[in-house]
């Protein structure tokens, strides 16, 4: 889409004339916002819970988009109640004047290695006055208008002036004319939609979002969605109490996080900025019996739905929510070695950074010791490392030393220092994984490996806080219960019906 200057959406306005002189008909006043109006998506409700998944994000308008029902017709709606219906449906974009124009006005901070980072940002400002919004046009953002004051310490923020007098529009081409679907555009599929090699169910909604694209979003109910989350997130062949395990933090999950995309005005995507969301398809029986064996049930802490992070393999030790992410330790979030009792002794937390090898060495009888990323080693050139901090650090130069500046009480890295030709930078928390993403996880050493190169041996894969599925897998087949397994990896919740809690997630969502 074109973004153009308000000048020239006047350059060919009507004159009007007065005697001998001619004078431009004057613009209409700007429109000044902090992004494109978007409509905010409903409150969850306990009683029927349903969210909007964002399917596809920022739909690209470089090719037409089409759209395929599963069986029998599909039925568009468009807002202003028109309705036509065919098992494919074709849909153009096209470019419309926005009048009054709008202008864009505000202070950006990030971007952010993560939803939970920019959070933590978003509530410092928030403490200090200031009403910020969570984006994600590419990577993690907090806006806020460009007279807010900064609080210190959250860095510099960039400023972001636009005149925008074009938007982007749906087009259905008809043999009697073209049909102009400004959104959002209701989409009925009795049969379903195919989409991405997965057959959803709906209905769905195409809608435009906080950046002037657009977004296929489905209206799914919770206990729907879970089939579409569990087989992606454990596998299918999951042991029964580890699926269950998984069909309550899922659940859990979306209901804490369903501000997450609320500027875009649906609740949450569908990959690993959020909960992989796929085909539903693959909840088999097993499946379907762990989500229905604990249906509504989710994890609490002094009535609501905790933050239910959970991640592939923690290692063989367990992080605690500040190794992670910037903010205050959660109490049902912390650092333990996830392995029989005489390891706990041999490797007492706080891990001292000598013990960190042995710990990586070994650990065979750690839970979850046979996912295939339990241990891991990995090569990275002072080429790859300066292109991966070229555009967070373009004074560094060629990298020369990197070291590990702090640790946590799991033995992960806090900081990671960078020195190179022409400076120095510090990678911290997740920062570091999102930055090196060859790097699986954050519980590792490393050491030079000849010239211009370094070599991280690590264990794990993912951020390491809360339940580790590879561990759960193994405690469930070797007897563990839903409930001891929970309680392991999020010690003093409490297992609750949704109906008993206080479902409005924490976080910046009016």
């Amino acid at each position: 889409m074109r973004h153009l200057a308000l000048a020239s959406l006047w350059a060919g306005a009507l004159l009007v004339g007065t005697g001998c002189s001619a004078q431009p008909l004057a613009p209409p006043p700007l429109q000044s916002t902090l992004r494109w109006p978007v409509p905010a998506p409903p409150r969850i409700d306990p009683a029927k819970p349903v969210l909007w998944v964002g399917l596809a994000p920022r739909l690209s308008a470089a090719m037409p988009l089409e759209l395929r029902s599963g069986g029998g017709l599909m039925t568009l709606v468009t807002a202003s109640g028109g309705r036509y219906s065919s098992p494919r449906l074709v849909l153009h974009w096209r470019t419309v004047p926005v009048q009054p124009a709008l202008e864009i006005r505000r202070q950006v901070l990030g971007p952010f290695a993560s939803f939970e980072s920019a959070e933590e940002a978003a509530g410092r400002w928030r403490a200090a006055g200031v009403a910020p919004l969570i984006a994600n046009p590419r990577e993690w953002e907090v806006w806020a208008p460009l007279d807010a004051p900064l609080p210190e310490g959250l860095g510099q923020a960039r400023r972001v002036e636009q005149t925008l007098s074009q938007r982007l529009v749906l087009e259905l081409r008809r043999d009697d004319g073209p049909v102009l679907m400004e959104g959002p555009v209701q989409l009925e599929t009795p049969g379903g939609l195919l989409w991405q090699g997965g057959l959803f169910q709906g209905p769905f909604r195409l809608q435009p979002d906080a950046y002037g694209t657009w977004a296929l979003v489905e209206e799914v109910p919770v206990e729907r969605y879970l089939q579409g989350v569990v087989p992606h997130e454990i596998g299918a062949g999951s042991p029964p109490a580890a699926l269950a395990a998984q069909a309550v933090l899922a659940r859990t999950w979306a209901l804490r996080n369903q501000i997450r995309f609320h500027v875009d005005g649906y609740h949450l995507c569908a990959d690993t900025q959020c909960q992989v969301y796929a085909d539903p398809r693959q909840a088999g029986a097993a499946v379907r019996q762990a989500i229905a064996a604990t249906r509504s049930q989710v994890l609490s802490w002094q009535g609501e739905p905790i933050h239910a992070v959970y991640h592939a393999t923690n290692g063989g030790v367990a992080a605690g929510f500040e190794e992670v992410w910037s903010g205050p330790p959660l109490p049902y979030l912390k650092p333990f070695l996830d392995g029989p009792q005489a390891l706990q002794t041999r490797f007492p937390l706080p891990l001292a950074a000598a013990q960190v090898p042995p710990l990586l060495s070994g650990g065979s009888a750690l839970y979850g010791a046979d996912h295939p990323r339990f241990r891991w080693s990995r090569t990275i050139t002072a080429g790859q490392l300066g292109q991966a901090l070229r555009a967070t650090a373009p004074q560094l130069g060629t990298p020369q030393t990197v070291s590990v500046l702090e640790r946590g009480v799991s033995g992960r890295v806090l900081a990671l220092g960078i020195q190179g030709s022409g400076g120095s930078t510090v990678l911290r928390l997740d920062a570091i994984r999102r930055t090196l993403r060859q790097l699986p996880s954050t519980l590792f050493v490393v050491a030079p490996s000849g010239a211009g190169s370094w070599r991280f041996d690590g264990g794990g894969f993912g951020h390491g806080a809360g339940l580790s599925q590879a561990g759960a897998i193994d405690l469930a087949r070797r007897g563990w219960t839903l409930q001891r397994i929970l309680s392991r990896y999020y010690p003093g919740t409490t297992l609750q019906p949704l109906s008993a809690l206080d479902t409005k997630a924490p976080g910046s969502a009016p």
